[in-house]
């Protein structure tokens, strides 16, 4: 999915798991309310990221540009905001004025001259002087003050080496901070592309990709047909679109970044682009597992969501389909 544009049908969106990013569209601010980042990323993986600072520094507003990291699947960065006098939070709470936005998110809408100094807006980037067009997920880290992280997923076809412009709006600042860095991706990354299909009755899904690299895995499938229930998802209640687990060869299930639930009916055919966490050390295969959650088809909400007994966050039970499940060999090479 590519998204350009600010769409506010994201916020009907339901995380299931948290990558506690805030995701929009390239250029786009977004209310405070959206969960700040969390970094994921270890000593290791931070110390093979770009780490040297490139600052820059305009009307009192210092931004230093880091960790640049691009993988074949993933493109990152941070920027660390200094200066005196600067709001607490760091990210644009700001939306702009033609946006079209719901009655509760118009208070957002402010005139420029109007907003407060020192929000950094969502950056616009450039791969050798050409626009990229992306899935962006923008936010606060938690784990480093005054600094905000940008990710790009769905990046196309980058090539392996090319110059990146970021440019960074500062509200109450009228020129945008511009870095200019070189960039090579990790060569430490495999991708594998099986081109494997299972079924299960009419339902048959194809994984077209798998990339593993040092930050992220990322799975690419294409599905078709009608999703297999369960003698439990009979009745009042039925199937969710078919989800998928990775798990590694030592037993080891990756961690999803992101599950999207719609409340909706789920689709005959989908296209499937998704990131997981690192594996680690390259196994010597791993195994998709498809699973569905249940769901009561009167408002297509998930059974048993919600708060469980020791006082955490559920998403419901997952219903793993073995006969969909698919081994896939990872070269050592």
């Amino acid at each position: 999915m590519q998204q350009t544009n600010l769409k506010f049908t994201f916020l009907k969106r339901v995380l299931l798991t948290t990558s506690a990013f805030a995701i929009l569209g390239t250029g786009a601010a977004i209310p405070k309310f959206i969960s700040p980042i969390v970094s994921a990323a270890s000593d290791a993986e931070s110390a093979k990221a770009v780490s040297s600072k490139l600052s820059l520094t305009q009307d009192g507003v210092t931004l230093k540009l880091s960790d640049v990291f691009y993988d074949g699947t993933r493109l990152s960065f941070s920027i660390e905001r200094e200066g005196k006098n600067l709001p607490e939070g760091v990210m644009s709470l700001y939306l702009p004025i033609d946006a079209k936005a719901s009655k509760s998110l118009k208070k957002y809408m402010v005139p420029e001259k109007d907003q407060k100094k020192g929000y950094v807006k969502s950056p616009e980037v450039l791969i050798d002087g050409k626009k990229l067009k992306s899935f962006l997920e923008f936010g606060e880290k938690v784990s480093q003050k005054n600094t905000v992280k940008a990710e790009y997923n769905q990046l196309g076809s980058l090539p392996d080496d090319f110059e990146m412009t970021v440019q960074v709006g500062v509200t109450r600042i009228s020129k945008p901070f511009e870095f200019k860095v070189p960039v090579k991706k990790d060569s430490s990354a495999v991708s594998v592309k099986p081109n494997t299909t299972q079924k299960s009755g009419s339902f048959s899904y194809t994984v077209k990709q798998l990339d593993i690299t040092s930050h992220t895995t990322r799975l690419v499938l294409d599905s078709e047909g009608q999703v297999p229930a369960s003698s439990q998802q009979t009745g009042k209640y039925a199937p969710s679109m078919m989800y998928y687990d990775i798990v590694d060869d030592q037993g080891k299930t990756l961690q999803q970044r992101k599950v999207g639930f719609y409340n909706s009916k789920p689709k005959t055919k989908y296209h499937i682009d998704e990131l997981y966490s690192a594996i680690g050390s390259r196994p010597q295969y791993v195994t998709i597992k498809p699973y569905t959650l249940t769901v009561n088809p009167s408002n297509w909400s998930i059974v048993g969501q919600g708060k469980g007994a020791d006082g955490k966050h559920k998403n419901g039970d997952k219903t793993y389909i073995k006969e969909l499940e698919m081994k896939i060999p990872v070269p050592a090479q």
